[in-house]
Parts: structure tokens; C-alpha cells; sequence
């Protein structure tokens, strides 16, 4: 049976949870080792957001600024629908080729393998923002954010969360040799860039020029995009649904992650491709999908059940439990 409480009520209770939970390690010297950030492992990291500054060396261009919004939005669609909807949650189908289509968009995004991701996200879910997460916010916003990432602990792939994936033998590859797609990316950035300077002078773009903007400061702002939702989605917002965690729908969130900022609708049915629940909630991932599946390259698209548009109807801007 379905209950109702008060937005307030919860909110100060996860506020009260997050306080407690956030003083396990005041002094970030506490985390044991195995928590403790890998800088060796990191430096690449460190390295590409550095590079950054390239972008006084190189300038800019129309071209250069349209190869980077391009690619940043193909890669987050990779991360959003390849690596969240499908691979973590399996809440649509599509053939064995197109599946290592979307793997490697997702792996272009420079944020590891598709088993690796789908592994660690599959773990949030099952133990989100308890002392087992990964990720949360309960932690602190900088370990959420980007700590986890750089630590040894998450390093490795858990196999034993992705079994219906480790079976591919493709996907195990890709996800060993992740750093081949954004290798591939950049390479192919750059002799685009020396391609236009040659042969179409008038564009005023160069070979540097486009690796800067096209993949380097790309890639950064991917990045940042896509950890918010780790950092930010369970802390700002508005909370639909009393789910278990702190999770919050966010329309800011939404628009820098093609859609993945409804957390709390996420979070309360997992299983559903379509995360923007309704007309005003902006999901570009959904939008792609659905264009995708007219032409059966993806297809049996989880919808939320219909039972839950019909407690939202009835119960409106209150806090639903399920």
C-alpha cells in the first residue's frame, strides 16, 4: 500500500543521515589505503585537465567550438544510454553489434570500460548512499565526485555483478583495452585538424587546435558532466519519490547529462529506459532512443509503469512511497 509524507520530514532526515555519515572520515588521511587516491594511476587524469590551458596557445574557431560540443554530446549519449541504460540497467535490447557500437562510444568518453562501469554502477544501486556506496555524497562532494574514481579500491572490474556481460568475449576486450577508443578519438581529432588546415585554410582551425577543443577539453567537460550526477544529483533538487536514498530530479542536471538529471524518478524505477517521466522533463537520451528504435537498431524500451503516473496524478507535488 502506498503511503505519503512530507517532502520536509525526509529532507531533514537525509540531511540529518548525510551530517552523520559525512564525519566517518573528517580528515581524509583516515580513509584506509585501499580509499586513499592512486596519483601515480592518476596522472593522465591530472595530465588532460592541465592540458586545458592549451586553449590560449591554439585559439579558438567555429569549427573547433562545434567539434567539441559534437563530440561531447555523442560520448555523453555513449555514457548515458550505452554504459547507464543499457549495460547497468538493461532497460532496452539491441543486436550484439550494436551493443559493442554503443560500448565503444561509451569507452570514448575516456571513463574506463563498459563492464567496469556497469559493475561499480550496479553496486551504487544496491547499496546507494550507505557506508557500501561508492559514491555518495554522504562521503563528501569532492569524494563523490572524483575521489572514488582515482582510488584503488574501485580500480579493478567486479565481475561477479556483470555475468549477463562477461560472456561476451568483445565486451571483455573492449573493457581491458579501454584506452584504445579515446586513443582512436584523438588520433582521428587531430588528422581531422591538419586535414582542415591544408585543405580548407579558410575554417582557420589547425591540427592542435582541434585535438585541444575536440578531444582534450571534450573529454574534461565529459568528465565533470558525468560525475555530477554522482556529486550533485543526490544533493540538489526535488524528490518525487521516498525512495531509500537521497536521490533528487534536477533539470540543470538533465540538460548537462542528455537527461540522466531526473535521479530520483532513476532511482525509484531503475528498470526504465525513459527517465524524464514526463513531456516537461527534457531527456535527450530518450529522444535518441526512440529515434534508434524506428529504425530497430534498439528496441523493447522499458517504460515506467503506468501505476506510477497514476500515484503522481493523484497525490501531485507531495512525496511518494512506494
Amino acid at each position: 500500500m502506498n503511503t505519503v509524507e512530507e517532502a520536509p520530514a525526509s529532507a531533514e532526515l537525509a540531511t540529518t543521515q548525510r551530517e552523520a555519515a559525512h564525519l566517518r572520515y573528517p580528515d581524509p588521511r583516515q580513509r584506509p589505503p585501499e580509499e586513499r587516491i592512486n596519483w601515480v594511476r592518476s596522472i593522465p587524469f591530472l595530465l588532460i585537465h592541465i592540458a586545458c590551458l592549451a586553449v590560449f596557445w591554439v585559439g579558438i574557431s567555429p569549427i573547433a567550438v562545434l567539434a567539441c560540443i559534437l563530440l561531447y554530446g555523442a560520448r555523453m549519449f555513449g555514457v548515458t544510454a550505452g554504459y547507464h541504460r543499457y549495460f547497468s540497467h538493461r532497460s532496452f535490447k539491441t543486436s550484439r553489434a550494436f551493443q559493442f557500437v554503443l560500448g565503444w562510444l561509451g569507452a570514448a568518453a575516456t571513463q574506463k570500460g563498459p563492464l567496469w562501469w556497469a559493475a561499480n554502477h550496479r553496486h551504487h544501486h544496491a547499496t546507494s548512499d550507505t557506508e557500501e556506496d561508492a559514491h555518495s555524497p554522504r562521503h563528501g562532494f569532492w569524494w563523490s565526485h572524483v575521489g572514488w574514481f582515482l582510488c584503488n579500491k574501485f580500480h579493478t572490474t567486479n565481475y561477479r555483478l556483470i555475468p549477463d556481460l562477461a560472456r561476451f568475449r568483445e565486451l571483455r576486450i573492449l573493457n581491458e583495452w579501454h584506452i584504445f577508443p579515446p586513443v582512436t578519438l584523438a588520433l582521428s581529432v587531430l588528422g581531422a585538424g591538419w586535414a582542415l588546415h591544408r585543405w580548407l585554410p579558410g575554417l582557420h582551425t589547425s591540427a592542435s587546435q582541434m585535438l585541444v577543443w575536440g578531444y582534450i577539453l571534450s573529454t574534461v567537460l565529459l568528465y565533470h558532466g558525468t560525475f555530477v550526477v554522482n556529486s550533485l544529483a543526490h544533493v540538489i533538487g526535488r524528490r518525487r519519490f521516498a525512495t531509500k536514498d537521497d536521490s533528487k530530479n534536477s533539470f540543470l542536471i538533465a540538460v548537462v547529462t542528455l537527461g540522466e538529471g531526473w535521479h530520483n524518478n532513476h532511482h525509484f524505477v531503475p528498470s526504465s529506459e525513459r527517465q524524464g517521466f514526463f513531456w516537461w522533463e527534457l531527456d535527450i537520451t530518450h529522444y535518441i532512443l526512440r529515434v534508434l528504435s524506428w529504425f530497430h537498431l534498439v528496441w523493447d524500451l522499458n517504460k515506467p509503469p503506468k501505476h506510477v503516473y497514476a500515484m503522481v496524478r493523484a497525490l501531485g507535488r507531495r512525496e511518494i512511497e512506494s
